[in-house]
């Protein structure tokens, strides 16, 4: 049995981590803020001290952080995972980062004799807490082999796209959908409610029609309330549509609806709903159509 290392313990990191703990695995954990790492140590997880020694006591070591300026710098920093990287590690980022950061870090654990395989899913903190997520998986294809018992603990299904980087574009293209839908539904609810209709029947509507999503089921309580506490920060969802602006621009593809979509996140985000759902989208939406 491999011991696993895990790096981030964030909103997802630490419901992943726990149910790798929870499937009777030996799990290295290291987080900057300690505090975060008090509940896996209490459900055996062994707290190291940096990412060095995570890297150095694991075969597999698992990075779930916040975008590609935090990997690099747990790669890379004085005592970071490159320093005890040997050869046969394998180093799985699950992080939304672009395609270009995930070659480049494939290169950076590759010098080393480590492999690298992108692995970011698509899910919020309920499918991480009940292993349902979507791994979409870049990188050498024997290594993603070794690494779906952990993946099967982790989420419903796993998807290999190819090699490295092709799992990072694959995130960006769901999410890309994600957002669109996001500003779509917020877009619905704004017509109809200046059309005086019944919010309620609205989403009904919605429910019953077509058009109806799991993404609208799992929000739907949000959109009754206008209340709207994070599975998916808004700030997070503005971040990954930035980074597909910037991939498609250097795929010199336009894509009309991610442009607004874009603009629309980035707006909501700098007028202070970062740390909202990202469902808060209707809000900035409501926002700008005030008389």
């Amino acid at each position: 049995m491999h011991t696993l290392g895990w790096i981030g313990l964030g909103h997802m990191g630490e419901p992943m981590a726990m149910n790798l703990l929870q499937a009777g695995y030996k799990v290295n954990i290291y987080n900057r803020s300690q505090e975060k790492t008090m509940p896996l140590v209490e459900a055996g997880a062994v707290n190291l001290h940096s990412p060095k020694e995570i890297a150095e006591q694991s075969d597999i070591i698992f990075t779930m952080l916040s975008n590609a300026d935090a990997v690099q710098s747990v790669l890379t920093q004085n005592n970071g995972v490159l320093e005890g990287i040997k050869s046969g590690k394998v180093v799985v980022d699950m992080s939304t980062i672009s395609p270009e950061d995930s070659r480049l870090f494939a290169e950076l654990v590759s010098e080393k004799g480590g492999i690298y395989i992108d692995a970011p899913v698509s899910g919020s903190v309920g499918p991480a807490k009940a292993g349902q997520l979507v791994i979409l998986a870049g990188g050498d294809e024997r290594a993603v082999e070794m690494c779906q018992p952990y993946f099967n603990i982790l989420g419903k299904e796993t998807i290999y796209f190819g090699s490295n980087g092709k799992g990072s574009s694959a995130k960006l293209a769901i999410n890309l959908l994600l957002g669109i839908i996001g500003q779509g539904v917020g877009e619905t609810l704004l017509f109809a409610d200046r059309s005086g209709l019944d919010r309620e029947k609205v989403l009904d509507m919605i429910s019953f029609s077509a058009v109806n999503t799991g993404l609208f089921q799992g929000k739907k309580e949000m959109y009754r309330k206008e209340e709207f506490p994070s599975a998916f920060m808004l700030e997070l969802m503005a971040k990954d549509l930035g980074l597909i602006k910037a991939e498609a621009d250097r795929m010199e593809t336009t894509l009309p609806l991610a442009e607004v979509t874009n603009t629309t996140y980035r707006s909501a985000k700098e007028n202070g709903k970062a740390q909202l759902d990202m469902a808060a989208v209707y809000l900035e939406l409501k926002d700008k159509n005030k008389k």
